[in-house]
């Protein structure tokens, strides 16, 4: 497990170094993003899904607050539009990061983690972790990104991947962009309690989950 979580941390760091970067450069901001919505919703609202999928597809090169952008895709598109704007982009995302650290996996890993007896080690515990891992990734930023490329480094089935994928994904944009679809200026309420809502349970499950699984293991050394 230590080697996965050393894998995990290491994926999780060039991510972050990308958000970090681009923070401080101020090359993508949130009122920049915010911005291209208002000007694309004043010219099509097909413009604007478009850029929203874009925008959230980058999220697997370019570390963006996807919470945020999922609450506006509703909160501009509305429910129905802005629900499958969003999907597009977070599917898109994550299916493209499982393909392409698949087939670069070996070179990946073994750049990642020298020892094989470790990169089997790695290998094997998020064969046992990895659909749970996936499914309560969106509890934190940049961690789903990070599993999704893990499960093509590891090579997880990818029916296996999709389905944990669908789970974690669809509910959490499903909820994100109804929320915002009823948020406005002067009430923002619904999308503020919608992202407290999503972050505390899934941070619980996280929780339940790490709980659940050291009993396993310590039964299991007993």
């Amino acid at each position: 497990m230590k080697s996965l979580i050393k894998l995990l941390l290491i994926i999780s760091a060039v991510f972050a170094s990308t958000f970090i970067i681009i923070k401080l450069s101020g090359v993508l901001t949130l009122e920049q993003i915010e911005g291209w919505f208002i000007h694309a919703k004043n010219i099509s609202p097909t413009h604007l899904g478009t850029i929203i999928a874009v925008i959230l597809f980058a999220d697997l090169f370019v570390a963006i607050p996807t919470l945020t952008v999922v609450i506006l895709s509703g909160y501009f598109l509305g429910p129905v539009y802005g629900a499958i704007a969003a999907l597009t982009g977070t599917m898109l995302a994550g299916i493209s990061g499982y393909i392409i650290s698949r087939y670069y996996r070996n070179g990946i890993i073994s750049f990642l983690i020298k020892d094989e007896k470790k990169r089997n080690d790695a290998i094997s515990a998020f064969d046992q972790s990895g659909f749970i891992m996936i499914i309560l990734s969106r509890a934190v930023p940049i961690l789903p990104e990070a599993t999704a490329c893990l499960a093509g480094m590891t090579n997880m089935n990818f029916w296996k991947f999709l389905l944990a994928w669908c789970i974690s994904t669809i509910p959490y944009t499903l909820i994100a962009t109804y929320a915002g679809s009823i948020s406005t200026l002067n009430d923002p309420k619904p999308a503020i309690l919608a992202a407290i809502s999503i972050s505390s349970v899934l941070w619980i499950s996280w929780y339940l989950f790490h709980r659940l699984r050291n009993k396993t293991v310590g039964k299991t050394r007993l």
